[in-house]
């Protein structure tokens, strides 16, 4: 009995480690659409996340410094949303997802990136690695012509802060061109030390998400 009963739980735990994250991620919902105007937020309650934004880009960048203006992350209101506690002494950085530099042609525009449900803790590694350098390699595709951007997470189990802020596994960057709807890019990046990225087919990474993404006929 004592053998049977040792066994069962085993089974039992293994079994909970595994559908756990499955069930968790199953239940991951949009819950708002914050609209900046600029970009949009697809926010969840429950992560105290973006989901993913979306946003035009058409010959991004500009004079804006936003060292020198200060700009910081803030809530805006936004009640479920993470604080600046939460990030504090979690080694993860506050990591847009609509770039702050696409918006760098009006300060105040720029400055209305900075909030916390256009950001989500991303690695050192990450924010100031292959992320960034994409984001750099994006806008000056937007020179030429105008983009439609989808900049979004993949979430594990992890949390961090009070809050319990839920922290990416993944990120992703998706480009299209509005006019063909075309997908010029679809991008994954592990949110870790790596430093790597993956460009991988958008059907694919549609599977990995664990929520709907924007209709087919949004693309």
């Amino acid at each position: 009995m004592i053998f049977n009963t040792f066994w069962s739980r085993l089974v039992l735990s293994t079994f909970l480690l595994l559908v756990t994250p499955i069930i968790s991620q199953s239940q991951i919902k949009v819950d708002s659409v914050i609209d900046k105007g600029i970009y949009k937020s697809y926010f969840s309650f429950s992560l105290k996340n973006p989901l993913y934004v979306t946003y035009y880009l058409s010959k991004g960048g500009g004079p804006c410094k936003r060292e020198e203006k200060h700009f910081s992350f803030v809530a805006d209101g936004c009640k479920r949303c993470a604080k600046t506690s939460d990030y504090t002494n979690s080694h993860y950085e506050k990591g847009h997802l609509a770039n702050a530099e696409d918006f760098a042609f009006s300060c105040p525009k720029e400055e209305l990136t900075f909030r916390y449900y256009n950001c989500v803790p991303q690695t050192f590694e990450l924010n100031h690695g292959a992320w960034l350098q994409w984001e750099a390699s994006i806008r000056e595709l937007s020179q030429s012509k105008r983009l439609f951007i989808i900049a979004g997470s993949i979430f594990g189990t992890k949390s961090i802060g009070h809050s319990k802020v839920r922290v990416p596994t993944f990120c992703y960057k998706i480009v299209i061109d509005p006019k063909t709807r075309k997908t010029l890019k679809c991008l994954l990046f592990p949110n870790n030390t790596s430093g790597s990225v993956r460009e991988i087919p958008l059907n694919e990474l549609r599977k990995k998400l664990g929520y709907p993404l924007l209709p087919q006929s949004a693309l």
